[in-house]
Protein backbone atom coordinates (compact mmCIF):
# COMPACT_ATOMS: atom_id res chain seq x y z
CA UNK A 1 0.00 0.00 0.00
CA UNK A 2 1.34 3.34 -0.88
CA UNK A 3 1.58 6.37 1.30
CA UNK A 4 -0.80 8.49 -0.38
CA UNK A 5 -2.99 5.86 0.11
CA UNK A 6 -2.50 5.39 3.36
CA UNK A 7 -3.02 9.47 4.26
CA UNK A 8 -5.51 9.45 2.32
CA UNK A 9 -7.42 6.85 4.81
CA UNK A 10 -5.86 8.49 7.80
CA UNK A 11 -7.88 11.36 6.28
CA UNK A 12 -11.15 9.47 5.67
CA UNK A 13 -11.11 8.03 9.04
CA UNK A 14 -10.57 11.03 10.74
CA UNK A 15 -13.40 13.13 9.32
CA UNK A 16 -15.44 9.99 10.11
CA UNK A 17 -14.59 10.83 14.17
CA UNK A 18 -14.88 14.22 13.31
CA UNK A 19 -18.72 13.80 12.00
CA UNK A 20 -19.67 10.90 14.68
CA UNK A 21 -18.40 12.98 17.77
CA UNK A 22 -20.54 16.34 16.36
CA UNK A 23 -23.36 14.06 15.76
CA UNK A 24 -23.33 12.38 19.61
CA UNK A 25 -23.02 16.12 21.15
CA UNK A 26 -25.99 17.42 19.68
CA UNK A 27 -28.07 13.97 20.08
CA UNK A 28 -26.82 14.39 23.35
CA UNK A 29 -28.35 18.07 24.08
CA UNK A 30 -31.27 17.42 21.89
CA UNK A 31 -33.52 15.60 24.14
CA UNK A 32 -33.18 18.50 26.81
CA UNK A 33 -34.99 20.94 24.77
CA UNK A 34 -37.88 19.19 23.33
CA UNK A 35 -41.27 20.33 23.04
CA UNK A 36 -43.20 17.59 25.00
CA UNK A 37 -40.52 17.50 27.41
CA UNK A 38 -41.91 20.55 29.40
CA UNK A 39 -42.23 21.36 32.74
CA UNK A 40 -43.31 24.30 34.92
CA UNK A 41 -41.26 27.32 35.93
CA UNK A 42 -42.44 30.61 37.43
CA UNK A 43 -40.21 33.76 38.15
CA UNK A 44 -41.40 35.81 41.03
CA UNK A 45 -41.38 39.42 41.13
CA UNK A 46 -40.99 41.21 44.64
CA UNK A 47 -41.68 44.58 44.71
CA UNK A 48 -39.26 46.44 47.41
CA UNK A 49 -38.24 49.92 48.14
CA UNK A 50 -34.94 49.42 49.64
CA UNK A 51 -34.67 47.28 52.37
CA UNK A 52 -38.78 47.34 52.76
CA UNK A 53 -41.33 46.16 51.23
CA UNK A 54 -43.38 48.18 48.74
CA UNK A 55 -46.98 49.48 50.11
CA UNK A 56 -48.92 51.96 48.19
CA UNK A 57 -51.28 54.69 48.64
CA UNK A 58 -49.31 56.13 52.12
CA UNK A 59 -49.60 53.02 54.18
CA UNK A 60 -46.83 53.12 56.18
CA UNK A 61 -44.08 55.63 56.55
CA UNK A 62 -43.25 57.41 53.46
CA UNK A 63 -39.65 56.13 51.84
CA UNK A 64 -36.36 57.85 51.36
CA UNK A 65 -34.34 57.95 48.39
CA UNK A 66 -30.86 58.75 48.39
CA UNK A 67 -31.08 62.53 48.09
CA UNK A 68 -32.99 62.39 51.57
CA UNK A 69 -36.52 63.31 49.44
CA UNK A 70 -39.28 61.37 51.22
CA UNK A 71 -42.40 59.97 48.38
CA UNK A 72 -45.43 57.34 48.90
CA UNK A 73 -45.82 55.13 46.09
CA UNK A 74 -49.51 55.25 43.93
CA UNK A 75 -48.74 52.83 40.73
CA UNK A 76 -46.36 50.47 39.83
CA UNK A 77 -46.77 48.61 36.43
CA UNK A 78 -44.37 47.24 34.16
CA UNK A 79 -44.06 44.40 31.46
CA UNK A 80 -42.02 41.51 31.79
CA UNK A 81 -41.17 39.63 28.09
CA UNK A 82 -39.61 36.91 25.81
CA UNK A 83 -38.31 34.81 29.00
CA UNK A 84 -34.85 32.76 28.18
CA UNK A 85 -33.39 30.19 30.83
CA UNK A 86 -29.42 28.72 30.04
CA UNK A 87 -27.95 25.92 31.27
CA UNK A 88 -24.41 24.99 33.14
CA UNK A 89 -23.34 24.20 29.26
CA UNK A 90 -24.52 27.07 27.78
CA UNK A 91 -27.54 25.73 26.08
CA UNK A 92 -30.26 27.97 25.92
CA UNK A 93 -34.22 27.33 25.77
CA UNK A 94 -36.31 30.26 25.07
CA UNK A 95 -40.27 30.60 25.74
CA UNK A 96 -42.67 30.49 23.04
CA UNK A 97 -43.13 34.25 22.15
CA UNK A 98 -46.63 34.08 22.20
CA UNK A 99 -46.26 32.79 26.32
CA UNK A 100 -44.02 35.29 27.49
CA UNK A 101 -45.92 38.55 27.94
CA UNK A 102 -46.75 39.25 31.44
CA UNK A 103 -47.90 42.88 32.71
CA UNK A 104 -46.56 42.99 36.82
CA UNK A 105 -48.74 45.08 38.78
CA UNK A 106 -47.14 46.32 42.10
CA UNK A 107 -50.58 46.83 43.90
CA UNK A 108 -51.63 43.04 42.29
CA UNK A 109 -49.71 39.86 44.23
CA UNK A 110 -51.73 37.62 41.53
CA UNK A 111 -49.59 39.31 39.09
CA UNK A 112 -46.38 38.71 40.55
CA UNK A 113 -45.71 35.54 39.30
CA UNK A 114 -44.27 35.16 35.51
CA UNK A 115 -45.71 31.58 34.84
CA UNK A 116 -44.16 29.70 31.79
CA UNK A 117 -42.70 26.06 30.98
CA UNK A 118 -39.64 24.88 29.99
CA UNK A 119 -38.12 21.54 29.39
CA UNK A 120 -36.76 19.87 32.40
CA UNK A 121 -33.24 20.27 33.22
CA UNK A 122 -31.21 22.58 35.54
CA UNK A 123 -30.86 26.06 34.65
CA UNK A 124 -27.97 28.41 35.86
CA UNK A 125 -28.60 31.69 34.21
CA UNK A 126 -32.07 33.48 33.60
CA UNK A 127 -33.01 36.12 31.01
CA UNK A 128 -35.81 38.35 30.07
CA UNK A 129 -36.70 41.98 28.61
CA UNK A 130 -38.49 44.52 30.28
CA UNK A 131 -40.58 46.20 28.03
CA UNK A 132 -42.02 44.84 24.98
CA UNK A 133 -39.75 43.86 21.82
CA UNK A 134 -40.19 46.01 18.60
CA UNK A 135 -41.80 43.09 16.68
CA UNK A 136 -44.87 42.78 18.86
CA UNK A 137 -44.84 46.46 19.08
CA UNK A 138 -45.21 47.33 15.54
CA UNK A 139 -47.90 43.80 14.74
CA UNK A 140 -51.31 44.43 13.97
CA UNK A 141 -53.55 45.09 16.69
CA UNK A 142 -55.60 41.31 16.81
CA UNK A 143 -51.81 39.86 17.37
CA UNK A 144 -51.61 41.74 20.08
CA UNK A 145 -53.98 40.16 23.06
CA UNK A 146 -54.29 39.72 26.68
CA UNK A 147 -51.94 41.90 28.78
CA UNK A 148 -50.50 43.25 25.07
CA UNK A 149 -54.15 44.61 24.25
CA UNK A 150 -53.58 48.39 23.83
CA UNK A 151 -57.33 48.62 25.43
CA UNK A 152 -56.94 46.80 28.33
CA UNK A 153 -56.65 48.32 31.40
CA UNK A 154 -58.05 51.87 30.59
CA UNK A 155 -56.35 55.16 29.26
CA UNK A 156 -52.35 55.70 30.02
CA UNK A 157 -53.67 58.10 32.73
CA UNK A 158 -54.89 55.30 34.83
CA UNK A 159 -54.22 51.39 34.58
CA UNK A 160 -53.42 51.38 31.19
CA UNK A 161 -49.93 50.89 29.48
CA UNK A 162 -50.64 52.35 25.95
CA UNK A 163 -50.43 55.28 24.62
CA UNK A 164 -53.23 55.62 21.97
CA UNK A 165 -51.95 59.15 20.41
CA UNK A 166 -48.42 58.03 19.87
CA UNK A 167 -49.24 53.79 19.52
CA UNK A 168 -46.55 52.92 21.91
CA UNK A 169 -46.23 50.50 24.86
CA UNK A 170 -45.34 52.29 28.29
CA UNK A 171 -42.79 49.82 29.29
CA UNK A 172 -42.57 50.78 32.97
CA UNK A 173 -45.10 53.16 35.03
CA UNK A 174 -44.30 54.42 38.82
CA UNK A 175 -46.40 57.01 40.31
CA UNK A 176 -46.43 58.42 43.48
CA UNK A 177 -46.32 61.71 45.82
CA UNK A 178 -43.69 63.64 47.41
CA UNK A 179 -44.10 67.25 48.78
CA UNK A 180 -40.73 68.06 47.37
CA UNK A 181 -42.64 68.81 44.38
CA UNK A 182 -43.19 72.21 43.43
CA UNK A 183 -46.75 73.50 42.40
CA UNK A 184 -45.69 74.96 39.01
CA UNK A 185 -45.69 73.68 35.54
CA UNK A 186 -41.93 72.60 36.53
CA UNK A 187 -43.32 70.30 39.11
CA UNK A 188 -46.93 69.42 39.31
CA UNK A 189 -49.83 72.87 38.41
CA UNK A 190 -52.51 70.80 39.95
CA UNK A 191 -51.06 71.09 43.70
CA UNK A 192 -51.54 67.15 44.33
CA UNK A 193 -47.58 66.73 43.95
CA UNK A 194 -47.57 63.91 41.84
CA UNK A 195 -44.53 62.42 40.64
CA UNK A 196 -44.79 59.98 37.08
CA UNK A 197 -42.69 58.53 35.60
CA UNK A 198 -43.83 56.62 32.60
CA UNK A 199 -40.86 54.61 29.88
CA UNK A 200 -41.50 53.46 26.62
CA UNK A 201 -39.92 53.76 23.12
CA UNK A 202 -38.60 50.80 21.21
CA UNK A 203 -36.75 52.39 18.80
CA UNK A 204 -39.26 54.03 16.43
CA UNK A 205 -41.32 52.69 13.49
CA UNK A 206 -42.00 55.31 10.99
CA UNK A 207 -39.53 57.78 12.82
CA UNK A 208 -36.45 56.35 15.19
CA UNK A 209 -36.97 57.22 18.37
CA UNK A 210 -35.08 56.02 22.01
CA UNK A 211 -34.90 52.57 22.29
CA UNK A 212 -35.45 52.01 25.90
CA UNK A 213 -36.14 48.11 26.03
CA UNK A 214 -33.94 46.44 28.42
CA UNK A 215 -32.59 42.65 28.71
CA UNK A 216 -32.06 41.43 32.07
CA UNK A 217 -29.74 39.12 33.05
CA UNK A 218 -29.72 37.11 36.24
CA UNK A 219 -27.06 34.85 37.29
CA UNK A 220 -28.70 31.89 39.42
CA UNK A 221 -25.83 29.94 40.60
CA UNK A 222 -24.82 31.74 43.86
CA UNK A 223 -28.70 32.17 45.62
CA UNK A 224 -30.03 28.68 43.72
CA UNK A 225 -30.21 27.51 40.33
CA UNK A 226 -33.88 26.20 39.13
CA UNK A 227 -34.08 22.25 39.47
CA UNK A 228 -37.09 21.97 36.54
CA UNK A 229 -38.79 18.69 37.07
CA UNK A 230 -42.48 17.53 35.68
CA UNK A 231 -43.63 16.81 39.59
CA UNK A 232 -42.96 19.98 40.96
CA UNK A 233 -42.86 23.73 40.16
CA UNK A 234 -39.66 25.39 40.46
CA UNK A 235 -39.80 28.94 41.38
CA UNK A 236 -37.14 31.84 40.76
CA UNK A 237 -37.61 34.86 43.26
CA UNK A 238 -36.75 38.17 42.34
CA UNK A 239 -36.51 40.98 44.18
CA UNK A 240 -37.23 44.09 42.52
CA UNK A 241 -35.80 47.52 43.90
CA UNK A 242 -37.52 50.81 42.47
CA UNK A 243 -35.34 52.80 45.17
CA UNK A 244 -33.00 51.79 42.26
CA UNK A 245 -35.22 54.14 39.44
CA UNK A 246 -33.36 56.96 41.73
CA UNK A 247 -30.60 55.46 43.08
CA UNK A 248 -29.14 53.29 40.22
CA UNK A 249 -26.50 54.25 37.49
CA UNK A 250 -28.05 57.66 37.00
CA UNK A 251 -29.27 59.15 39.83
CA UNK A 252 -31.62 61.74 40.36
CA UNK A 253 -33.68 64.36 42.46
CA UNK A 254 -37.46 63.91 42.90
CA UNK A 255 -37.94 67.88 42.86
CA UNK A 256 -35.75 68.42 39.60
CA UNK A 257 -37.70 65.38 37.82
CA UNK A 258 -40.87 64.88 38.65
CA UNK A 259 -42.64 63.87 35.43
CA UNK A 260 -40.60 62.24 32.70
CA UNK A 261 -42.34 60.78 29.95
CA UNK A 262 -41.12 61.71 26.43
CA UNK A 263 -37.95 63.23 26.81
CA UNK A 264 -34.63 62.21 26.10
CA UNK A 265 -34.38 61.67 30.20
CA UNK A 266 -36.13 58.35 29.52
CA UNK A 267 -33.03 56.62 28.74
CA UNK A 268 -31.18 57.47 31.75
CA UNK A 269 -33.90 56.25 33.79
CA UNK A 270 -34.11 53.46 31.51
CA UNK A 271 -30.45 52.40 32.10
CA UNK A 272 -31.19 51.97 35.81
CA UNK A 273 -33.29 49.03 35.33
CA UNK A 274 -31.45 46.14 34.74
CA UNK A 275 -30.35 47.36 38.52
CA UNK A 276 -33.14 46.63 39.86
CA UNK A 277 -33.29 42.67 40.04
CA UNK A 278 -31.85 41.07 42.34
CA UNK A 279 -31.94 36.85 42.70
CA UNK A 280 -32.95 36.20 46.40
CA UNK A 281 -33.52 32.48 45.82
CA UNK A 282 -34.93 29.68 44.18
CA UNK A 283 -37.46 27.32 45.87
CA UNK A 284 -37.62 24.03 43.78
Amino acid sequence: MSANIKRLKSILLCSLMLVFLACSKKDSVTPEFQEGNLAPLSVEFDNIAGERTLTFDNTGSPYKNAAGEAFTVSRLQYFISNIKVTTSTGNTYTVNQDSSYFLIRGDDKATRFAKVKVPEGDYTSLTFTLGVDSLRSTMPIDKRTGVLDPAAGGSHDGNGMYWGWNSGYIFFKFEGNSAVISDDVKGDPTGKKQFKYHIGFFGGYHAPTLNNIKVIDVDLRTAGIAKVRKDRQSNIHLFVDIMKVFNGKNTFKIAERPNVMFDDFTAKIAANFPEMFRHDHTEN
